[in-house]
């Protein structure tokens, strides 16, 4: 297995890369939020990575962070979720939103990501709900809930949530919810 790869970055294409480990090139399939993260062509790079092995291909992905492919390796235990699904939920969504899509049980949030309709969206709900807390570092019933429900009760008032999103990043931590709502608030009348 090959956990980790550390070379000179060949070629980079949405999705794909090559990297040079010592005169042998391999192919790398990353998630976009990887890809936007590289360094330039011909420089070092270091990747974390998953590989899988098939019975036609041997496959290689690499993430830029451990969140990431924890969360990779997470989504492929879940049936209907093959590799390729797996990326293009990591490239939709970063790893705190996707946490927070299924904290809330947001559907919606993930069937804006192509490839992933109501049913498989539900499923991962289902799916990742409870393990994606302890691979944030964020234990259920503290900030990261607090937080979440700061987001509801500004959703709720007809904020946007982009707009609710950012308002939450401008509360304190350890805030209570009731705190962080009037904070968050505060920030959104300034704006």
């Amino acid at each position: 297995m090959i956990g980790r790869l550390s070379g000179l970055l060949l070629d980079k294409n949405p999705a794909q890369l090559i990297v040079d480990c010592n005169g042998v090139g391999y192919e790398v399939g990353v998630p976009m939020s990887t890809f936007y993260n590289l360094p330039a062509t011909g420089e070092r790079v270091t990747l974390l990575t998953h590989m899988v092995v098939r019975e036609d291909a041997q496959l290689l992905y690499g993430f830029g962070t451990t969140q990431e492919r924890e969360l990779f390796r997470e989504l492929i235990k879940i049936s209907g979720i093959g590799a390729r699904t797996a990326l293009a939920i990591l490239s939709g969504m970063s790893v705190n939103d996707l946490a927070q899509a299924v904290t809330l049980q947001e559907v919606g949030r993930l069937t804006r990501i192509p490839g992933i309709g109501k049913k498989t969206g539900e499923r991962l709900l289902l799916e990742l709900k409870g393990k994606l807390g302890a691979e944030l570092g964020t234990a259920p019933g503290t900030e990261g809930e607090s937080s979440n429900d700061v987001l509801s009760a500004l959703l709720a008032l007809g904020y946007s949530e982009k707009e609710a999103l950012l308002a939450i990043k401008q509360v304190p931590a350890g805030s209570t919810v009731s705190d962080g709502i009037r904070q968050a608030l505060k920030s959104l009348s300034k704006a």
